[in-house]
């Protein structure tokens, strides 16, 4: 049996603000640190260690990972950051108030792009100052890598390669693999795992900074799933789906 534990980056800065962030590099809050603080303390509490660590090229997700890496003595793991662990690229959408779209858009519209899972939002303009083209760390990428905009599918294509590749190899050998990423491909990725429909995805929802841990058989399919939280922080629980999965 194998472990794979999952972790939403802590708040960040345009969580706070209520923005759309996608692929834009901000960083943790101050809230978003204690919560990553918080989730290695509890890791460590609960005798929890890992192999190796898996993360995405963006500042919130990376500075969780050396966080909760920090609280539990582990920086010394092997670290492997990767773009397709990247959030969902929300298109026009990034920066912008997510309020300010539900008044423009409608709060509908606006739910189906955030839960959706063939939903579109606006694409990027050509030429936007916003694109990953202007940015060192997506140099190389090829020009259909690249989004304007992406769908919770789309994000699970882009995604795939990298548990294919990177994750399920490791598991796949006994190790225990932490994941730092992001709400939505983390989402994708528990869609995956657990086989949830297209319409089921759209009531699944990662807290930020409470591990969800998974205990995989031999041929990665989970045996069980459960939150690690304090008493305190219970109610953050993502509702609608089971808390814990049988084994066979």
């Amino acid at each position: 049996m194998s472990r794979l534990v999952l972790l939403r980056h802590g708040q960040s800065l345009w969580n706070q603000e209520g923005r759309f962030t996608g692929w834009t590099d901000i960083d943790l809050s101050e809230k978003g640190r204690e919560e990553a603080r918080a989730a290695g303390r509890l890791l460590r509490e609960c005798d929890l260690a890992f192999d190796i660590a898996c993360t995405s090229v963006l500042k919130r997700a990376i500075r969780t990972l050396w966080i909760v890496l920090d609280e539990m003595d582990l920086m010394w793991i092997p670290a492997a950051p990767c773009w397709r662990l990247n959030e969902r690229f929300y298109g026009d959408l990034q920066g912008r108030s997510k309020k300010e779209m539900e008044e423009k858009y409608g709060k509908e519209q606006v739910q189906r792009w955030r839960r959706g899972f063939c939903d579109l939002p606006p694409p990027l303009p050509k030429g936007d100052e916003r694109s990953p083209r202007h940015d060192p760390r997506y140099r190389g990428l090829t020009e259909d890598q690249i989004p304007r905009t992406e769908s919770l599918q789309d994000t699970s294509n882009r995604m795939l390669p990298c548990w294919q590749g990177q994750i399920a190899p490791e598991l796949q050998q006994g190790k225990s693999v932490f994941v730092a990423s992001h709400g939505n491909t983390l989402r994708a990725l528990v869609k995956h795992l657990e086989g949830i429909s297209d319409e089921e995805i759209e009531l699944v929802e990662i807290p930020t900074g409470i591990p969800l841990v998974y205990e995989l058989d031999d041929r990665l399919r989970p045996k069980a799933r459960f939150y690690l939280h304090s008493e305190e922080d219970g109610k953050k629980r993502s509702g609608g789906w089971r808390e814990e999965l049988g084994g066979s």
